[in-house]
């Protein structure tokens, strides 16, 4: 989406806001011993209360099954796209990363956290500070007159100093019209190259990291992505408006 009217862009900091709450209220309950069922319970009662839909229930792309679920609940190894199940219980030490998305009023909003249930070790701090620097890495590169490739080549850079794999199979994409739109914006690239970085441009930034290779395989049920090596993986997102003065975050 390229937003032309003070309208559109007004509706997406709307949308921005509310997912933010929304998100907040789901990462609050994240604690050794809660279903994954709740975080999505949660979810779908805290978008209702502020007037939004989730995008991602229901969600189907190129034949794929529609998505059964208002939020992705990625557990250690597994990368994206993993949807909460009964069988799924958060255990302390666990690595989880929370993806969801809303529209409101025709405008749609994309994002993500990964955080630590109750105490974690070294390595997964590490993995999930690092997803985390290159989120803001990536943020600070996404300026109008640029590349895709300036976002990605800073992501790459902050994946090699903290010693990580990128999910290289998983990209950043347009968003704002769509859950998913062109561009798409890889974690890697150099700089100068890939597609021009429009001012009006709303992408959806999301660094995914492993700590091994980043090389990814479907989960049991096709739906999700995993590690190939079983490593695990941490994923961060926001949704940005570009401006001629830099990235607005609208998921903030």
């Amino acid at each position: 989406m390229i937003a032309k009217s003070e309208t559109e862009v007004e509706n997406l900091r709307e949308a921005g806001k509310m997912m933010k709450q929304v998100v907040d209220a789901v990462l609050a309950a994240v604690k050794p011993g809660v279903p994954s069922m709740e975080l999505e319970r949660i979810a779908r009662e805290a978008t209702q209360a502020v007037g939004a839909t989730p995008s991602y229930l229901g969600y189907s792309e190129k034949g794929t099954l529609p998505y059964p679920a208002a939020l992705c609940v990625s557990v250690n190894n597994e990368i994206a796209h993993c949807p909460p199940k009964p069988e799924k219980i958060l255990k302390a030490g666990d690595v989880v990363a929370i993806d969801f998305g809303l529209e409101y009023k025709g405008v749609y909003m994309d994002t993500a956290y990964t955080v630590g249930v109750g105490a974690i070790d070294k390595k997964a701090q590490n993995l999930i500070d690092g997803t985390h620097g290159a989120l803001e890495a990536a943020i600070n590169a996404a300026q109008a007159g640029g590349t895709t490739g300036d976002i990605g080549a800073a992501v790459q850079e902050v994946a090699k100093q903290y010693k990580l794999g990128v999910v290289k199979d998983l990209r950043g994409h347009g968003v704002g019209a769509a859950v998913h739109e062109d561009p798409l914006v890889p974690n890697f690239g150099k700089v100068g190259e890939g597609e021009k970085i429009k001012e009006g441009m709303v992408l959806a930034l999301e660094p995914i990291f492993a700590e091994g290779s980043g090389a990814m395989v479907d989960d049991t049920d096709h739906v999700g992505y995993v590690t190939r090596d079983g490593s695990r993986a941490a994923h961060f997102e926001h949704t940005i408006l570009i401006t001629k003065d830099g990235a607005e975050i609208l998921t903030a």
